[in-house]
């Protein structure tokens, strides 16, 4: 597997990761104490704090990183969904807001997928890095 294909989610879901931080910044008014705005960016950043606690554990599982983007993404239409029925808003509204969001995560699930396969395959049949040849010295040894 190349670096770049082992890399390329992570290093994506860390600057999704930060375009979803981005969203927190309309809690800074004027008039407002440090204790307020501290709530807020907390309560605007809780998405954000999920994912990195995620990204964390499908560094090396990327199983439960496909899973969790797939999930971030699937929640978020149904969110986006629900909000344009009953708003009454026009339903092309609600696709370009899920596509700011929603696909980032669905490329982000499935880059994470093709490494969880990828691994998974290495694994199950020895990849390039089998050799079949130190296999069968050490099983004549053994007898």
């Amino acid at each position: 597997m190349k670096k770049s294909t082992y890399w390329m989610p992570r290093i994506l879901s860390f600057l999704f990761i930060c375009f979803l931080s981005l969203f927190s910044l309309d809690v800074f008014q004027p008039g407002m104490s440090a204790a307020e705005i501290a709530l807020g960016l907390f309560m605007h950043n809780i998405p954000s704090i999920i994912l990195i606690f995620l990204l964390v554990i499908s560094w090396r599982r990327e199983i439960i990183g496909a899973l969790t983007y797939f999930a971030a993404g699937t929640i978020y239409m149904g969110f986006v969904i629900y909000n344009v029925i009953n708003s009454g808003l026009p339903w092309y509204i609600g696709v370009t807001w899920s596509l700011t969001i929603a696909l980032p995560a669905f490329v982000i699930g499935a880059l994470f997928l093709a490494n969880w396969r990828h691994r998974k395959k290495r694994m199950t049949f020895g990849g390039d890095s089998f050799d079949y040849t130190d296999y069968i010295s050490n099983y004549t040894d053994c007898s």
